[in-house]
């Protein structure tokens, strides 16, 4: 049985009665002829060079593309190690490791464009921190990995996973519901309860516009990461408590994209509006350009 939707997804997962990775990799298994021990080996090969990314992007001095972004992500680090975060350890390792990981995307170091370059610093910020926070064994966070991977998977089926067709809400937003299935999954929770996970992340970010600076996967790209990364973990945090979205995930999705195709080419990554068009935007572009 394959599925193109969360209704498929979750019908098989209660026809066999499994969780999302283990549908994932049958579907793989059937549809690419690869082994479920090739497919584990292919996500471990993608979870290490995310834990590089992040090391990377916290002990390194890189130079930047368009040097607008820099060393966020050990300023959190280090007021995460010495003073209490108002948000709690978890969340401000996660928020370290995502900014870690797109500075060394624009340090054009090794990531995982997972969904994309633009928002690669969720996934390796949900899955690294999660395995601080709660020992969470490498198994286990392969099945996330899974897990994240088939709800961007749909995502990408029956909408957009690009900026430059649907706005940021493509691309972070996307990599949000995906961290939020994944970590819901991980914590024991129901393929019902990960994609309503993955519903109510995607439309906490419904809208969001794409307008990098000088054209760049820079600013405001890295924050939002960030920030994608927390509504990650609050969506999924809603969803184990039995907190259900009102909009189905297939609906969710759906509207994402009809969104998307209404915003302007101006917010969908063209840099020609949003805060690239701000007087200090552009003098910012001039500066990198000249």
């Amino acid at each position: 049985m394959e599925f193109k939707t969360g209704a498929e997804l979750l019908e098989i997962c209660n026809i066999k009665n499994c969780k999302i990775y283990d549908a994932a990799i049958f579907q793989e298994s059937k549809l690419y002829g690869i082994s479920k021990e090739e497919i584990y080996i292919q996500m471990k090969a993608q979870l290490s060079v995310m834990r590089h990314s992040v090391e990377e992007g916290l002990s390194e001095e890189r130079k930047m593309v368009g040097k607008i972004i820099g060393g966020e992500g050990k300023k959190i680090r280090d007021r995460e190690k010495n003073i209490k975060p108002v948000c709690g350890h978890t969340m401000a390792k996660a928020m370290s490791y995502a900014f870690a990981t797109m500075e060394t995307n624009a340090g054009m170091g090794k990531i995982v464009a997972a969904p994309t370059a633009g928002s690669c610093g969720v996934l390796p910020a949900i899955l690294l921190s999660i395995e601080d926070s709660h020992q969470v064994e490498e198994q286990v966070l392969l099945q996330g990995l899974i897990t994240a991977g088939a709800v961007g998977l749909i995502i990408a089926k029956n909408a957009t996973l690009s900026g430059a067709e649907g706005g940021c809400q493509a691309e972070v937003g996307s990599a949000a519901a995906m961290g939020a299935a994944a970590i819901v999954e991980m914590m024991g929770g129901t393929p019902a309860q990960a994609l309503h996970g993955a519903a109510i992340a995607l439309k906490n970010l419904m809208g969001l516009i794409c307008d990098p600076i000088a054209g760049l996967v820079e600013a405001p790209c890295s924050k939002r990461n960030a920030i994608g990364t927390a509504n990650a973990l609050i969506s999924a945090e809603m969803a184990l408590s039995g907190i259900e979205s009102v909009i189905p995930f297939d609906e969710v999705v759906a509207t994402m994209y009809q969104v998307g195709r209404m915003l302007p080419c101006a917010l969908r990554e063209t840099a020609e509006g949003g805060i690239a068009i701000t007087p200090t935007g552009l003098k910012i572009k001039e500066e990198i350009f000249q």
